[in-house]
């Protein structure tokens, strides 16, 4: 059943991709982060009147300093009480179109990753999973059950 009391979440995560690579967060500095050590892409929770797309933009010149450019919709990830008892609905963005130079994140070390090292960062179980599917030509829609930290459990549905 539905509990239409839990609190819910909107936000984008977004990948930037360059010459086989793909820039990633180390989250280390911010206060009771939940992804406090993980590696991760790069996003945040939508404004009030936000658009995904407004939002991934404002995001992404936030934590890297890049002006993105075209950002590509390649799924949304459904996280059932992920953190705090909150349920968080993600958009999930690859960008290969930006300009800027990186700054100094407020959340974490920036740094560019091969592509085929990402799978060996500390990421989170479900992200291990999504990763691939960034590539695919086809639009995802997925859920991930985490317990404690761990994914216990997920699903997802391609469209295209």
């Amino acid at each position: 059943m539905f509990d239409m009391k839990r609190e819910r979440i909107l936000a984008t995560l977004c990948y930037a991709k360059k010459d086989g690579r793909t820039l990633m967060i180390h989250r280390t500095k911010k206060l009771n982060d939940e992804h406090k050590g993980k590696w991760n892409g790069l996003g945040g929770k939508l404004e009030a009147g936000e658009t995904p797309e407004e939002c991934v933009i404002r995001e992404m010149k936030e934590e890297s300093g890049l002006d993105i450019k075209k950002p590509s919709l390649r799924g949304i990830i459904t996280f059932p009480e992920f953190a705090n008892g909150r349920d968080w609905y993600v958009f999930v963005f690859i960008v290969t179109e930006f300009e800027g130079e990186l700054i100094d994140s407020p959340e974490g070390d920036l740094e560019w990753i091969d592509d085929e090292k990402i799978l060996e960062l500390n990421l989170w179980d479900g992200d291990k999973i999504f990763i691939d599917w960034l590539n695919k030509e086809k639009f995802f829609s997925a859920k991930f059950v985490y317990e404690n930290g761990s994914c216990k459990d997920y699903s997802v549905v391609f469209y295209g």
